[in-house]
């Protein structure tokens, strides 16, 4: 079974976001960032849409199918 991989975190720092920032500038909580890039959920495919958005970065360099 394959899990998903995300680099949000390292993303997040190479733009200088705060957990806050990216929260703020995606329209959802401080948690839901933080939770996300702990792996402890996998958001829908809006809220992904939106965080490559604001990264101005892929859905892809966030998200990845891992083996």
């Amino acid at each position: 079974m394959s899990g998903l991989h995300n680099s949000l975190k390292e993303l997040r720092k190479v733009k200088g976001l705060t957990q806050a920032d990216l929260a703020s500038a995606a329209g959802v909580s401080r948690k839901t960032i933080n939770t996300i890039e702990n792996k402890v959920f996998v958001p829908s495919t809006l809220l992904a849409l939106t965080l490559a958005k604001v990264l101005d970065v892929s859905v892809h360099d966030i998200f990845e199918l891992e083996e």
